[in-house]
Order: structure tokens, then C-alpha cells, then sequence
């Protein structure tokens, strides 16, 4: 079967800040479309996408993975043992590793520093406005990881920048500017890694970065290079999500017109964000054997784009999906993936989303844009520029 096509620039402006109407269109095309500017089948429904999020016949790894220019070999170094992008058996005895570490127990005891940390960084807001994007919602998440993982909080602005110009690496606008930045923070980021790996091996403490050196499987540990790009993942991936998390959830609560009292002790409120304006758009699976699959034949090693955003606004599985409304049970958005590659910062996102959504409207329940918020121009991504907030 011939897929149908489609035609959307991720850079178009109208299509940043609201790639909604496009997703529609992907979704009335059927359950897979060809998105002519990526070369790829995507699905935009979210029955599809669910079911190949846990489709073993798809996988992260690529089965002919292309050459890489030497410029770019210190970042695929990291990203070729990155749990992320493995397959088991690597991906099993790497993701139970980090789960011996990154324990619910560790996560559920961070509650109270969340909550203290919010309530601090309230504390230091100056003047009529603010904008909330580095003065909350980028600091919850880089000190909660330099807190779990023990490294100086001071190092949080190093780990943003790099952070920031790591992740640059999977969006739309990426040239050779970007690879270059990319490239810079990667070999600082690992060689600022690589010390503190040593230094806990000398004299272990009770942190995330002692628990990952020490944790066994079976006699086996993780090397010092599966090491390093687990830490950059934990730091990458989950400060990422939960940033635009926070500043979309909060760009969204405003829009809606609700009372900012209610919705604080609403109890769906994490999940409805997610749900309705995730940060993550578009996640990639290569096919790992010929298959067919909703009447389209995939060869092995084609690419499948699973649209998380737009599956999260089906109407088959949400009722009026536009609308933002955290009485309703969101649980079903698959903001996080599914199935194997299930992202394992899942509960502390949500966790940090549970305290610092509540918390700020508690403090500020009149909170009110001071300017018009918009998204950047980083598809995959979809996160603020900035957001401009009134004090009332």
C-alpha cells in the first residue's frame, strides 16, 4: 500500500508554535502517513503509536548504522552505549542496572526537597515579572539531579549549558554550529563526569553516582563509558522533559481560564499536562525485520516517527482532546513511551511536576502572562522561549 503524503516544515512558523492542525491532518490520512521533509512513515493515532511503542519488532538500534564524520565521534561514542539506544540483552542488563540505583524508594525521598527547593526559588523571584523559564522551571530539575547524583550545585549552570547543546543534536534546526556546540559540551561534560566517577571510587557516599558505580547484575557493573552516558541521560533527557513539563503546564493552566486555587490541589493536573502539551513530539523506531504493518510493508531498518503529541489529542481516545481539563483521566498519554524504552525518569518528572505546578499557583494564584508566550524553534522539542509572568 502506498502511504499517503504529507508535507509540513518542522521549522514553519506557524507549525511551532502549534503543530496541532498538522496533526490532525496526519491522523485523518490514516494509521501511517509519509512525511515528505523527514523521508519516513509517521503515525499520528494514537491506537497505532501505542502499539508500536510496544512492537518488539521495532527498536532504537539502527541495523545499518551509518558512517560517522570524525567531527561527531566523541557524542556517538556516549550515544552508542546509551541505554536509550540499545536493544536487549545490552538494553536488559544496562536498564536493570540503573534500576538497582534509581530506585522508587530514592525518587519518593526527594519529595520534601522538591518541595523546599520550589518554595526557595519562589522566595527569590524580584520585581513585578519574571521570567519563570530560568528562574523555576530550569533550576527544579539541574539541582534535584546535582542533589541525587552529588555533585556540587554550583556546577548547574555548566550542566544546563551543556545539557542545552547536547539535546540541540535531535532537533530540526541542527547544522554544523550545532554540531560543534554539541561536540564542546559533550568532551567537557564527560571529562567533568570522568572526575567524579573517580573521585566516588575513592571514597564512595550515599548519592545516585556511588549506587550506579557500585550496582551488580550478576557480577557484572556498568563500564566507565556506560557510566558516563547514563549520566548524561539521566541529566539530558529528564531535565529537558521536565522543564518545557513545567513551562508548558504553566502556559497551559493560564490559557485555560481556570482558577489557579482548584487547580492546584486538582489531582490529574500532571498527567493532563502531559497529556495536552508534552514536551517530547516525535519519537524514531527503526524496523528490525521485514514486517507489515497496517497494510504498509517496512524493510528492515526503515524508520517509523510515533507522534506522542498527537496521539495524545486522538479523539478516539480522548473526548474533546483540545480542550485542557485535569478532571479527566489522562492516564492513557504516552508522553513517557511505552513498553521496553519506557522512560525510567518517569517518576521523578512527575514528581517535580506534582510540586512545582501546585506550589507556584498556590503562592501565586493570580499569576498572569506578561507578554505572549511562545515556543522555540527545536522540533522534536516543543518548549517555551520564554515565559513572561505578572506577580499579581
Amino acid at each position: 500500500m502506498t502511504l499517503p503524503r504529507l508535507s509540513q516544515s518542522p521549522r514553519d512558523a506557524a507549525f511551532v508554535q502549534d503543530p496541532y492542525p498538522f496533526y490532525d491532518r496526519a491522523r485523518a490520512a490514516g494509521p501511517l502517513f509519509q512525511w515528505e521533509e523527514y523521508g519516513h512513515a509517521c503515525s499520528a493515532d494514537h491506537g497505532t503509536v501505542s502499539a508500536l511503542l510496544r512492537d518488539r519488532r521495532f527498536g532504537r538500534e539502527n541495523p545499518f548504522p551509518p558512517d560517522i564524520p570524525e567531527h561527531l565521534e566523541p557524542f556517538y561514542r556516549i550515544e552508542r552505549v546509551s541505554m536509550l539506544e540499545r536493544e536487549p540483552p545490552v538494553h536488559t542488563r544496562l536498564r536493570g542496572l540503573v534500576l538497582r540505583a534509581f530506585t522508587s524508594r530514592r525518587v519518593a525521598a526527594m519529595e520534601a526537597d522538591v518541595k523546599d527547593l520550589c518554595h526557595s526559588l519562589i522566595d527569590r523571584f524580584d520585581g513585578p515579572e519574571i521570567d519563570l523559564m530560568p528562574a523555576y522551571a530550569e533550576r527544579i530539575p539541574v539541582v534535584v539531579i546535582c542533589r541525587l547524583l552529588g555533585v556540587p550545585e554550583e556546577m548547574s549552570d555548566d550542566l544546563l549549558a551543556w545539557s542545552h547543546d547536547m539535546v540541540a543534536m535531535y532537533q530540526a534546526r541542527r547544522d554544523r554550529g550545532v554540531e560543534d556546540r554539541a561536540i564542546a559540551a559533550t568532551l567537557a561534560f564527560r571529562a567533568f563526569i570522568e572526575d567524579y566517577i573517580a573521585a566516588r571510587r575513592r571514597a564512595p557516599r550515599d548519592d545516585l553516582l556511588s549506587d550506579l558505580i557500585a550496582a551488580r547484575d550478576g557480577g557484572e557493573k556498568l563500564s566507565d563509558d556506560e557510566l558516563v552516558a547514563t549520566i548524561i541521560l539521566l541529566l539530558n533527557a529528564g531535565h529537558e522533559a521536565t522543564v518545557h513539563g513545567i513551562g508548558n503546564g504553566v502556559k497551559a493552566c493560564l490559557e485555560s481560564g481556570a482558577d489557579l486555587h482548584k487547580l492546584a490541589i486538582a489531582p490529574g493536573l500532571v498527567e493532563e499536562v502531559l497529556r495536552h502539551t508534552p514536551p517530547l513530539h516525535m519519537f524514531t523506531r527503526f524496523a528490525r525485520e521485514d514486517m507489515d504493518v497496517a497494510g504498509h510493508r517496512f524493510k528492515t531498518g526503515d524508520v517509523v516517527g510515533l507522534m506522542l503529541a498527537a496521539a495524545n489529542r486522538d479523539p478516539a481516545t480522548f473526548a474533546e482532546p483540545e480542550r485542557f481539563n485535569p478532571a479527566r483521566d489522562a492516564r492513557a498519554q504516552v508522553s513517557f513511551g511505552a513498553g521496553l524504552h519506557f522512560c525510567v525518569g518517569a517518576p521523578l518528572a512527575r514528581l517535580e511536576m506534582a510540586q512545582a505546578l501546585p506550589i507556584l499557583f498556590a503562592r501565586y494564584p493570580t499569576l498572569a502572562f506578561a507578554e505572549p508566550p511562545r515556543f522555540a524553534d527545536r522540533y522534536h522539542f516543543h518548549g517555551l522561549e520564554a515565559l513572561r509572568l505578572r506577580l499579581e
